[in-house]
């Protein structure tokens, strides 16, 4: 293996340092626009999948069509078909302009913004399908969006900083999950003069307020530098170059771990499915159990994100300090315990102070095992694929999970909430066995 393209595998310096040092990165300058990127990509979500959930069960959208709808979500599953030409495809002006990433990061996120737009406009009780097709459209440029910004954040900076750039990625992200989940039920609250009922002129505010917020990204894009990329030589002709874009960045992450690809890649597509397969019923599970919009805005988008944040911080400097793979284990067995928590909160009823102590552990899991595994993914990509590389991970962490979510309201239809949030706790054992298997990978392939 060439260890000069690959980031996979490097031993940190960090461990070596004091923990005031190590929490130094987050001040640099890279990590600042990392902040910033992060919230315009952690805005969208919410908006096509949870925070879409509650407006669509409060006008009255049955669980079972929620889950299926949840398949929007699918759009980020699929992104490394289209990857390459992100990695490789100029863009007519905007390239020569911006450069190769930003021109990218900017096209998405006009695109994310005109299709927010559509969903504050349309009614899903008059037309649901209209709103669908606008979430649709989201997604495809959110997930364009990550494709892009996974690229620019592993080209800023070297594999010492990645974690710590991921753990500023994550907050900027979450902090986006707070304004695009507790501020647009706080704003459809304020704008309807009420907490319970469904008011569509609400949620139209709501929106189009979420997509001027987007503009925090654009003016970072515009106001970064594009980061330093390998130059490639020009392809001979068009065959080369579809060889180039299309088949390479695959063909070397298989050349590169051969037989142990399938291991690695096993991991990332089922590492995070206990989180993704109950997230797409928790705020359907909210509405049901009477909480209102404001009880979820705060204890769920505001308190649980800032208890993510602290996950996220707290996992990246472990990450740094003792390895990744250690973290990522941690994570794992976490993630699956939180869930447990959900199910004894389905037999509380509407217990306010049973939700803040169960969002507080299940937050902070989550936190902890995302920082990890940002890392991890960034560490296996080669510099020179780093779009496609990571699209592809990226793409398999959700794709398993996302479609299995679609089935989600269908099961809790039939079996309740709390034999649904147990089965999702269940879901993570196949993890621990496999991030146990990886790490031997890792310990194989470090110098």
């Amino acid at each position: 293996m060439n260890d000069t393209t690959s980031q996979a595998n490097k031993t940190p310096s960090f461990a070596s340092k004091s923990w005031l040092s190590a929490l130094q990165v987050y001040l640099e300058p890279a990590s600042l626009r990392m902040l910033s990127l992060g919230f315009a990509a952690g805005l969208p979500l919410l908006l096509v999948l949870g925070t879409l959930s509650f407006r669509l069960r409060e006008a009255g959208i049955d669980r079972a069509t929620i889950g299926f709808l949840s398949w929007v979500g699918l759009a980020y599953g699929f992104k490394w078909m289209w990857s390459p030409l992100v990695d490789r495809l100029p863009l007519p002006w905007l390239t020569r302009w911006l450069g190769r990433r930003r021109s990218w990061l900017l096209l998405a996120q006009s695109g994310v913004m005109a299709g927010l737009v559509g969903m504050a406009l349309l009614d899903p009780q008059i037309a649901l399908e209209p709103v669908v097709w606008c979430a649709l459209v989201v997604a495809f440029f959110s997930a364009t969006q990550d494709i892009a910004l996974d690229a620019f954040r592993i080209e800023s900076v070297n594999i010492e900083r990645q974690a710590a750039l991921a753990a500023s990625y994550q907050t900027g992200y979450r902090l986006a999950m707070i304004w695009a989940g507790a501020g647009v039920l706080w704003i459809a609250a304020r704008v309807a003069h009420a907490d319970t009922a469904y008011v569509h002129q609400a949620w139209q505010t709501a929106y189009l307020v979420m997509a001027a917020s987007m503009l925090v990204g654009v003016v970072t894009v515009l106001a970064s530098k594009e980061p330093a990329h390998v130059v490639l030589p020009p392809a001979r002709n068009a065959r080369e170059w579809l060889r180039d874009t299309l088949v390479a960045p695959f063909a070397e992450f298989l050349q590169r771990y051969r037989w142990q690809a399938v291991l690695i890649l096993s991991l990332i597509a089922i590492y995070r499915i206990s989180d993704v397969v109950m997230g797409i019923m928790a705020n359907p599970f909210y509405v049901d159990m009477g909480y209102t919009k404001d009880e979820v805005a705060a204890v769920t988008k505001v308190f649980g994100v800032v208890m993510t944040l602290a996950g996220a911080f707290v996992g990246g400097v472990m990450s740094m300090r003792w390895g990744v793979m250690r973290i990522l284990m941690l994570g794992a067995v976490l993630s699956s315990l939180t869930n447990l928590l959900f199910s004894w909160l389905a037999t509380q009823g509407h217990d306010l102070t049973a939700l803040v102590w169960v969002i507080s552990a299940d937050n902070l899991a989550s936190g902890i095992a995302s920082a990890a595994f940002i890392a991890y993914l960034s560490g296996l990509t080669n510099v020179n694929y780093s779009a496609t590389q990571y699209a592809l991970f990226s793409s398999m962490m959700l794709l398993a999970p996302k479609w299995l979510a679609g089935f989600s309201g269908v099961f809790v239809d039939a079996h309740g909430y709390a034999t649904f949030f147990n089965c999702t706790a269940l879901l993570g054992a196949p993890v621990l066995v496999l991030v146990w298997l990886a790490s031997q990978v890792v310990a194989v392939k470090t110098p």
